[in-house]
């Protein structure tokens, strides 16, 4: 009976060990987990903030599209009054 004891006793040690190992694993996984969270969070951040910046940039681009279309349409204007006014005095 002693020799059906020391087996059993053996194989419940291996189970235990590999139960320790697993939970070792599953607790270097978590601390992982929570690291790529963290690296997540702070990429989304990043990204939102990007975003916003491009959403200000876009935002004065056409500002200063309009102002120069403007200004163009001023030029123009002024141009043909001087193209007139050439030709009247001729």
């Amino acid at each position: 009976m002693k020799l059906g004891n020391d087996r059993i006793k053996k194989k419940f040690d291996d189970i235990d060990g590999k139960i320790g190992l697993i939970m070792e694993y599953c607790q270097s996984l978590e601390a992982e987990n929570r690291e790529l969270l963290l690296k997540i969070n702070n990429l989304e951040a990043d990204l939102n903030g990007k975003s916003k910046a491009e959403d200000g940039f876009s935002e004065q681009e056409a500002f200063i599209q309009s102002k120069t279309e403007g200004l163009i349409v001023k030029l123009n204007n002024f141009s043909n009054s001087l193209n007139k006014a050439e030709s009247s005095n001729r």
